[in-house]
């Protein structure tokens, strides 16, 4: 009988292959449902069920963040460059 002290049990694994999957369709099914929810809040009907949309709001949240952190490097390195430029003739005069 062996004593086993670093014995890690492996997890179970899922292999499960789709059989069809369409991400365009599916892409044009939620947009749809989701014009038909925005179409029934107009109206004052109560949409079927709520879907959260956060993936989609979110591209823009990071383009956006992308564009700023850019610009912040950009500044940063700016203000560097005068620094350093500022030190320079401070020290050469």
């Amino acid at each position: 009988m062996a004593i086993r002290f670093f014995y890690l049990p492996r997890g179970k694994q899922f292999n499960y292959v789709p059989r069809y999957y369409d991400e365009r369709k599916e892409r044009l099914e939620q947009r749809k449902k989701a014009i038909d929810q925005e179409l029934a809040l107009e109206r004052g009907e109560k949409p079927d069920k709520y879907v959260s949309n956060i993936r989609g709001q979110m591209r823009g949240y990071i383009k956006k963040a992308k564009r700023q952190k850019r610009q912040s490097n950009i500044r940063l390195l700016i203000i560097l460059l005068f620094l350093f430029g500022l030190t320079y003739f401070i020290f050469i005069f």
